[in-house]
């Protein structure tokens, strides 16, 4: 056994039919410490991990806890031996307490009746280990709390359990930047406590603010580990087998940009103050600031969500007034929202039928007299097949689709359209290193097509890698705007109003 390991898992193997899972994978996670482990969707880490925490059994190889042979037959066992496994979609219940979740199945009496007053101070006891969570009160309703709070009593429950072993599977997809720091001070206080953490993310900067140790899984293989912290291009590599620099596609020429397909200007609406912009087709535009800067709220008014109330939006030149989605779509506005499963998609509708969704809504579109025809499934395929979607078959439910190709899929479903605008609402949330790559090409093309791109994100690498401008806002203004090749902490500085103290 590896010195100081708490869970180490040697030459796994697991086959599904026709699919080799894993393939003699070997992975240890010692007590005080942070392990990374990452790779692109379909490269093992879930089978992995299901492995663990019990709800597979592995074909061959050996898990040993505490240096002790382990094998779980059921993910009670697992949680009973100390693993607890927090997914992307909590195991809460929201009509109940904070401290009912943390004791559920467990509750502890006091001569035949509940300790109702025990168990609130063990929850107050597992939730004071960390700073964010002293402000959760353990008779909240579970309803009651942001996502970052819900995390927390997660996190709370497992400590209560007594969890040796924590794994943590892209936990900051939902979190806004202060609430992902937090949650690193969070996951900074379990490798002090001596928790043996397990951080699935497919975020380089997160890798690098926490990992002490990083197996990269590429094909039910490992394909690298580091015992340090390499360069992040490094760890990319073996992710997808090629360098960091081909990830962004090369910026736009000046022969590419044309003219303003977008003009907005003294924009105003309950949020939003004074906004003045130029969109141009062929470029990206990316809009930067921190959480509640107004970024979102732009991109809700520009698609008639949340319309100005104040101002005008010039379309190609000519005035129009979007107070509706509708009328957005109708003058050639499309919107790639940042919640893909809540508000871009139908999950237990077929691939091509949440292609086809727009379309299918706006027949009238797609008349005889108009260009942009488009009255058949086949069209959609062929949409699809160059998108370069990867399913089953069109049939399927998009549910089972990867991050990656349900963008797609909605980018297809634009594209059926040929918007003149097409806003991107945080495009790569939650969708693995390689897809990203693929996204950021696709927005290259679209521009190069003509369209113009505003592209919203809050992550920084991207915004200085992929836009070709940058707006960034501070309470709902625009307060700077950069050129490509614009530094992340030139952007922060705007964003948080310390560009002049700096300065």
């Amino acid at each position: 056994m590896n010195e100081n390991s708490i869970i180490e898992m040697s030459s796994i193997g697991k086959r599904f039919p026709g699919v080799t899972a894993l393939d003699g994978v070997s992975f240890t996670c010692r007590g005080g410490e942070v392990h990374a482990l990452v790779g692109e969707n379909g490269a093992g880490k879930s089978t992995l991990i299901k492995i663990l925490a019990g709800v597979y059994r592995p074909d061959s190889g050996t898990i040993l806890l505490h240096g002790e042979p382990a094998e779980f037959r059921h993910p009670l066992e697992a949680l009973k031996a100390g693993i607890s496994v927090i997914y992307q979609e909590f195991s809460l219940l929201p009509d109940r307490t904070v401290t009912q979740n943390i004791f559920l199945g467990r509750e502890m009496t006091r001569a035949g009746f509940l300790d109702n007053a025990a168990m609130r101070s063990e929850t107050r006891r597992a939730l004071d280990l960390f700073k964010a969570g002293r402000r959760i009160d353990p008779d909240s309703l579970v309803a009651d709390l942001d996502v970052a709070s819900q995390q927390m009593v997660e996190i709370a429950k497992a400590i209560a359990l007594g969890a040796k072993v924590l794994v943590m599977d892209e936990p900051t997809a939902a979190l806004n930047d202060a609430e992902c720091d937090e949650l690193f001070e969070t996951v900074d206080a379990l490798r002090d406590h001596g928790t043996a953490v397990i951080y699935i993310t497919h975020r380089m900067r997160e890798v690098a603010r926490l990992a002490d140790r990083i197996t990269v899984l590429k094909d039910g293989k490992v394909a690298a580990s580091f015992d340090s912290l390499p360069d992040p291009g490094e760890v990319v590599k073996a992710m997808v087998g090629r360098d960091i620099e081909t990830f962004y596609a090369p910026a736009a020429t000046p022969e590419e940009i044309g003219a303003p397909v977008l003009s907005i200007s003294a924009g105003e609406n309950d949020v939003l103050h004074n906004i003045d912009l130029d969109l141009h087709a062929g470029e990206i535009l990316g809009i930067a600031g921190v959480q509640g800067a107004g970024r979102v709220a732009l991109a809700m008014a520009i698609f008639g969500d949340r319309p100005f109330t104040a101002g005008t939006v010039n379309l190609q030149g000519a005035e129009v007034h979007v107070t509706h989605p509708r009328e957005a779509i109708r003058a050639g506005i499309g919107l790639v929202p940042g919640d893909r499963k809540g508000e871009g998609l139908v999950l237990m509708q077929s691939v091509r039928d949440n292609g086809m969704l727009s379309p299918r809504a706006f027949a009238d579109l797609f008349s005889s007299r108009n260009s942009n025809k488009f009255t058949n499934q086949s069209q959609m395929d062929r949409l699809l097949d160059g998108m370069e979607v990867k399913s089953a078959s069109y049939e399927q439910d998009i549910r089972f689709l990867s991050g990656g190709n349900q963008q797609k899929v909605i980018v297809a479903r634009w594209l059926a359209l040929k918007p003149k605008v097409l806003i991107f609402v945080e495009p790569t949330r939650g969708i693995d290193v390689k897809a990203k790559a693929a996204i950021y090409h696709l927005m290259r093309d679209l521009a190069r097509r003509g369209t113009g791109i505003i592209m919203i994100s809050s992550d920084l690498p991207e915004i200085v890698g992929a836009a070709d401008r940058v707006l960034v806002m501070r309470e709902g203004r625009i307060v700077a705007e950069h050129r490509r090749g614009v530094g992340e902490t030139e952007i922060m500085l705007d964003a948080t109003g310390e560009a002049g103290a700096a300065a």
